[in-house]
């Protein structure tokens, strides 16, 4: 894309009243962003509007601005690139959406090829709440791990809690993934994940709609949803409240249809709810890695590994990294705890209790109860909680 009409495709983005719906309708008549501004007045009120047909034919006043900071940034060092639609780079999955963007801004290994799209493996979103359990977030880790293992893209939002832990597992599993986000790709937020937007950067790619500077307003995060959604063959809910940002991209996948998968949790948890109330209304109870990718009818071998890992065969005896072990009852799949440790474990259950509530279940002495709930702490295999209440870590 030459600077000419990279221009075109800013003024047409930055168009007061121009949405796109509204541009879809003016490329479809036209051809092209720069032929829309060739147009007559007379030609473009066959079109739309005759507020909107002056408002095209004024030039916003912050369009050299732009185009120059664009410029600059598509220069500068890194994978960078800018998909309008019907651009090889851009992604097919999205063309079948309702509201498709009509620019995506690249940043990443993924986009350093000019048909990006073709590099994409198969993918999957992975969201949730930004203030997750523990167990969720340990969850969504782990689950993310075996995707990338397995050799889907992980899809998220790059947001605190549930979003962060899925692209951190998937870079962990060695895999490819998308961080589709609600500012200008030249910054970053939240401000936390700076670092980890670098190693996306490095082994996967992240994706605005949005023009550069564009900053964290609330109303650009569900609507970036439906990328998230439509870049994925399915997505998984790990954590969320019933009013959650999670659902809407659930119900976006449902309406776009894709799978939905949700794991269920405690029944006292209010992060759990959300799930509860989507498994309610059909989406797929998910309680191991494997669940998703036959739903899905993948194999790591169909998506590039010459065999199953251990660890995503049920009935494999060997689990490289006890992701599925969940004897120990240790979010860190480390060894499985014995003797007073394994009979507190027991006790404590899989959902939050408080300090008096497990010791009136296991008649421990307070000073006994809290060194064994400090050794286990330390060993990852409970976690303390808000409001003085402790609970076990499973593995995912």
């Amino acid at each position: 894309m030459n600077a000419q009409e990279l221009q075109a495709w800013l003024r047409l983005t930055l168009t007061p009243g121009v949405g796109n719906a509204t541009a879809r309708k003016l490329l479809t008549a036209f051809g092209s962003a720069q032929a829309v501004f060739d147009q007559s007045g007379l030609t473009l009120r066959q079109v739309v509007s005759d507020k909107l047909s002056s408002a095209l034919q004024t030039e916003p006043p912050k369009l050299a601005a732009q185009l120059q900071t664009t410029l600059d940034w598509l220069q500068a060092s890194g994978d960078r690139r800018i998909a309008t639609l019907g651009d090889a780079a851009y992604p097919t999955a999205l063309l079948d959406i309702e509201d498709p963007p009509l620019m995506l801004y690249m940043l990443g290994r993924l986009c350093a090829n000019p048909d990006a799209a073709a590099e994409m493996a198969p993918s999957l979103a992975i969201v949730g709440s930004r203030n997750p359990t523990p167990q969720g977030e340990s969850n969504a880790r782990q689950f993310a791990k075996a995707f990338g293992q397995a050799g889907l893209c992980v899809v998220s939002g790059l947001a605190l809690g549930i979003d962060g832990a899925a692209h951190d597992g998937a870079l962990l599993g060695g895999g490819q993934t998308i961080a589709v986000v609600g500012t200008g790709l030249d910054r970053v937020y939240p401000k936390k994940h700076l670092a980890l937007a670098h190693r996306i950067a490095r082994q996967g790619m992240l994706i605005s709609e949005f023009p550069l500077g564009t900053p964290p307003l609330m109303a650009n995060f569900p609507k970036r949803n439906r990328i998230i959604s439509g870049l994925s063959l399915g997505t998984l809910v790990v954590e969320a409240a019933l009013k959650s940002g999670s659902l809407i991209t659930a119900r976006l996948a449902a309406e776009q249809g894709k799978e939905v998968f949700a794991i269920p949790g405690s029944i006292h948890s209010p992060q759990s709810r959300g799930c509860h109330a989507l498994i309610k209304q059909g989406a797929k109870l998910v309680e191991v890695a494997q669940d998703v990718l036959e739903e899905l009818r993948l194999t790591p071998v169909s998506v590039g590994h010459a065999a199953a890992p251990d660890f995503l065969d049920p009935a494999s005896g060997n689990d490289n990294d006890n992701d599925n072990d969940t004897s120990s009852g240790s979010g860190t799949g480390g060894a499985p705890q014995s003797g007073p440790q394994n009979a507190l474990l027991t006790a404590l259950g899989f959902d939050p209790v408080s300090l008096d509530a497990l010791q009136a279940r296991c008649g421990l002495p307070t000073d006994q109860l809290q060194a064994q709930l400090l050794e286990l702490e330390l060993d990852g295999a409970l976690a303390r909680l808000p409001g003085g209440l402790f609970q076990r870590l499973a593995a995912a």
